[in-house]
């Protein structure tokens, strides 16, 4: 496959390695394309694994609607459903790093049932984020996403920004100059910035529905559909860098904790279908650690999948 389409946009498509071969769905971040993980699906095809790498909505040239609705965390992942379905896949194992993380741990919690494993790089757990939030300095962090999310100017501004902005964080120049040229298509930096003000303006949403509830005293009233049946624990690997800059230590170390809770919750021992590893690196896992992390998700598809899970007595 080159492309598949969904919601009438076509998205562009790395898909490579034996096709009969246990399928990974690689899901890049900011300013990435599918390009990032072309180092690590070269190790994963070598172990006998099929890799599906889109450029997601908002980088496809295909797959770039205008407005911000359009970028709600529900259309992006159907996004990722509209693949497995035209790949005539049932079970995924499933890797994200950066937005692609964020968007790994949402269609996890949503889709349990499409997934085998789950591989993050980077990106904590969100209610470890909120944790850190509240506890660290990853408000502090995360501030730059408020910029990212007014209208036109940020477009406009990181068209000069981005380059500078890539090595001081750590990326390499090379990849630095291409991910700059990428952005500078036409429209590209506009729409995949859109990610963040879809993100900020319905966070703001909901934390103002929150307040009007607690006002009204019905904010233990649960949304429909919401809380009826607990996500099942997933096989699922974490590997963070200590040196991010983007999210803090306290955050990823949150991460295990929240998961390791949850496979206790579950009967399970959390030995079992967990495994975090902190690499001496920031936050450009995929180009900086990318044996590391082929590796870990090596393991992680080898280990036990989702359907085999069976709780203790």
């Amino acid at each position: 496959m080159r492309y598949y389409s969904h919601d009438g946009l076509t998205f562009d498509l790395d898909d490579s390695g034996p096709e009969d071969g246990p399928p990974v769905v690689l899901l890049h971040g900011w300013p990435q394309d599918r390009t990032a993980w072309r180092p690590i699906a070269e190790r994963l095809n070598a172990a006998g694994l099929r890799t599906l790498a889109p450029d997601l909505r908002g980088y496809s040239p295909g797959a770039r609607p205008p407005h911000w609705t359009d970028y709600e965390i529900g259309e992006l992942v159907d996004d990722v459903i509209a693949l497995l379905d035209a790949a005539g896949i049932e079970r995924v194992h499933l890797v994200g790093h950066d937005w692609g993380g964020a968007l790994a741990w949402t269609f996890a919690s949503r889709h349990p049932e499409r997934i085998a494993t789950l591989t993050v790089l980077s990106t904590p757990h969100p209610a470890a984020m909120m944790w850190a939030m509240k506890h660290a300095d990853q408000k502090k962090r995360s501030a730059y996403m408020l910029f990212f999310a007014i209208p036109i100017l940020p477009a406009f501004v990181m068209r000069w920004l981005i380059g500078p902005m890539l090595r001081r964080t750590g990326m390499p120049r090379d990849l630095a100059s291409y991910y700059t040229r990428q952005m500078r298509r036409p429209g590209v930096l506009t729409t995949s910035l859109t990610w963040y003000r879809a993100s900020i303006t319905l966070g703001l949403q909901g934390a103002l529905t929150s307040w009007w509830r607690r006002l009204r005293g019905t904010s233990n009233t649960p949304a429909r559909g919401k809380g009826e049946t607990p996500t099942p624990v997933l096989p699922t690997t974490y590997l963070w860098g200590r040196d991010d800059v983007a999210f803090s230590p306290q955050a990823a170390q949150r991460t295990e904790t929240i998961l390791a809770r949850r496979a206790e919750q579950a009967g399970i021992n959390p030995a079992e279908v967990l495994t975090v590893i902190e690499l001496d690196e920031g936050h450009w896992l995929p180009e900086l650690e990318a044996a590391a992390c082929a590796e870990a998700i090596i393991a992680r598809v080898e280990g036990p999948s989702a359907a085999a899970l069976r709780p203790s007595a």
